[in-house]
């Protein structure tokens, strides 16, 4: 899944959900912390649309890892764009733990949307056309 094709198909979506849902994860979270993304393809419905994006923080001093999560929900109106989203940290765990954790999710959800994309921070920042640098 790639940003050009995450919005071909059926439903449009809010195109520009998943930019600010990235930027809340960076107003939230240091970036040099983040290790590890995991975006998961959003639900969509007409002009509405939310999602999940979950990211793999160092713990500096330790040998784990923070896993934190934003839920967003957007919706394109004829007044704009209403955007929310809730950051929240979910625990930690040694970093070869996350992607079972993440794994574990997929199951539970299990919802058809598809497995989510895992990229770098920088990354995902260069697919979103985001600066990369503070």
């Amino acid at each position: 899944m790639t940003t050009s094709n995450r919005y071909e198909g059926g439903d449009p979506g809010v195109p520009e959900a998943l930019g600010r849902a990235a930027a809340a994860l960076l107003a939230g979270v240091d970036r040099s912390v983040i290790e590890t993304v995991w975006l998961f393809p959003p639900l969509r419905k007409g002009r509405r649309e939310h999602g999940l994006l979950a990211a793999g923080c160092r713990i500096e001093g330790t040998d784990r890892h923070l896993l934190v999560t934003v839920a967003y929900r957007a919706e394109e109106t004829g007044k704009g764009v209403t955007f929310d989203a809730r950051l929240q940290e979910e625990g930690e765990a040694p970093p070869d733990r996350l992607p079972v954790i993440i794994e574990g999710v997929i199951r539970r959800f299990d919802a058809g949307s598809g497995e989510p994309e895992r990229m770098g921070v920088e990354e995902l920042l260069r697919e979103l056309g985001l600066p990369e640098a503070d």
